[in-house]
């Protein structure tokens, strides 16, 4: 392994987005903290809960999580487009990187990047709402393997869009809907039934909930299946995403 190499592109992706701090990791805390702000006064002061724990709770661990796994899905998306946009993503298809190596540099600096912004969406959010983690190795697994998810995404939609316009698309057409629509605001168990099986099969659903559990103890599916479904889906997403990359595809041109 080009250990060398691989650790100063993950200083290089880290340091992008450092340079812009006020937009990569405090404007979307600040967007978090609207949501809680909206949701909670249109609550107002009436005793809202779901299942056995405060809506605050509830609302508080999706919003830590979507605010994570969003700007993962922008950090590696933004990279590899503007790579290619502006022709300096070619040179790292030469030697002395591998694939597999420049997979694993965009994906640690992007985990990265999420890590800071949950912590810092965490504290922040602690401040208005008394929340306590029940399980802090679950919630540390599925904010990896969530945050781990969205950086493969985000690189296959990087690879598969020819310009900011596709780009653009494919966030606003899949990933924020998929997002908001995977329980954060609200508990899948009031959904009817057919729609209460269309999200269980979206995957970011499995993300939502199995980091709720870590966080509040309240679940609306089954840990363990989300474990299993997120760890088959990075292993799918990390083999397609380092197959296309090895051939050059849509990096070459």
């Amino acid at each position: 392994m080009n250990s060398i190499g691989t650790w100063t592109l993950y200083k290089k992706e880290v340091r992008r987005f450092l340079k812009v701090y006020n937009q990569t990791l405090l404007a979307p805390v600040v967007t978090s903290l609207l949501f809680l702000a909206v949701f909670s006064l249109s609550v107002g002061r009436r005793a809202a809960y779901v299942g056995s724990i405060d809506f605050s709770e509830f609302m508080a661990s999706g919003l830590i999580i979507m605010t994570v796994v969003q700007q993962v899905f922008a950090n590696t998306s933004s990279s590899m487009i503007m790579g290619k946009v502006l022709g300096s993503m070619v040179d790292l298809l030469m030697p002395p990187f591998s694939a597999g190596e420049i997979v694993f540099a965009f994906v640690a600096a992007a985990v990265t990047r999420g890590v800071m912004v949950g912590i810092i969406s965490a504290i922040a959010i602690r401040i208005f709402v008394d929340y306590h983690v029940e399980h802090i190795g679950i919630t540390l697994f599925y904010g990896f393997a969530a945050g781990t998810l969205l950086a493969l995404l985000g690189l296959l939609a990087g690879v598969l869009a020819e310009s900011f316009d596709q780009m653009a698309a494919i966030t606003s057409y899949v990933i924020t809907p998929l997002s908001f629509l995977s329980g954060t605001f609200y508990s899948t168990r009031n959904l009817p039934g057919f729609w209460q099986n269309v999200a269980h099969a979206n995957p970011f659903f499995y993300m939502i909930d199995g980091f709720r559990y870590g966080m509040t103890g309240y679940t609306d599916g089954d840990p363990l299946l989300g474990a299993i479904v997120l760890v088959g889906a990075n292993v799918v997403l990390w083999l397609i995403v380092w197959k296309l990359i090895d051939r050059g595809y849509r990096l070459k041109t």
